[in-house]
């Protein structure tokens, strides 16, 4: 369980990597931002390293815990991917700074947490890529090539942290509703 003071250092961590990178932020710059000292942060976290695992796991792991609920459902793909990316929307809006440490800093991790990261990462990917293969298999979606409409996907929905932090007070359900038909119908009117 990790205490409330923890917390609260992870959030601002998450807040000041975002803003500047992992690289550019050092434990004094994070106590300095917490209004204590540096010594102090030793007492709650072992490291920068620490907090920063700590961000990406737990958001990589939200994202797994609900594409292994999601995949084997017996509901169709149109209904999988609408929930997939309601979920990318959802963990957008309420980790906004932990997705950008994901996308951008993903790669500082220590070896052991970007091996069990990158193992997440690409068994989501494999995962959702089933998912495209079965609906353009069974007619449900129009015949592309996989790469093409993963790609689309997952670009779209892992920077939508970039586009919604200049959109604060779109609703969350104009959002789900637009984004999700723009991306599984398009913008053509049939």
């Amino acid at each position: 369980m990790i205490s409330e003071r923890k917390k609260e250092i992870i959030t601002i961590a998450a807040k000041l990597f975002k803003e500047k990178g992992y690289n550019a932020v050092s434990m004094r710059d994070l106590a300095q931002e917490l209004g204590i000292k540096a010594a102090s942060l030793y007492n709650h976290i072992s490291s920068k390293q620490e907090i920063l695992a700590i961000i990406i796991l737990e958001v990589a792991e939200s994202f797994t815990q609900h594409m292994q609920k999601t995949f084997p459902k017996n509901i169709s793909v149109r209904q999988k991917l609408e929930e997939i990316i309601h979920m990318h929307i959802e963990i957008t809006i309420q980790k906004t700074n932990y997705l950008a440490c994901l996308n951008n800093d993903w790669m500082h991790l220590d070896e052991k947490n970007l091996a069990y990261y990158i193992e997440m990462r690409n068994g989501y990917e494999k995962q959702l890529r089933k998912i495209i293969s079965e609906g353009i298999e069974n007619g449900e979606l129009e015949k592309r090539d996989e790469e093409i409409i993963l790609f689309s996907l997952l670009s779209t929905l892992r920077t939508l942290y970039l586009w919604y932090s200049k959109k604060p007070s779109l609703k969350i359900e104009l959002l789900k509703r637009d984004l999700t038909n723009t991306l599984l119908s398009g913008v053509i009117k049939a």
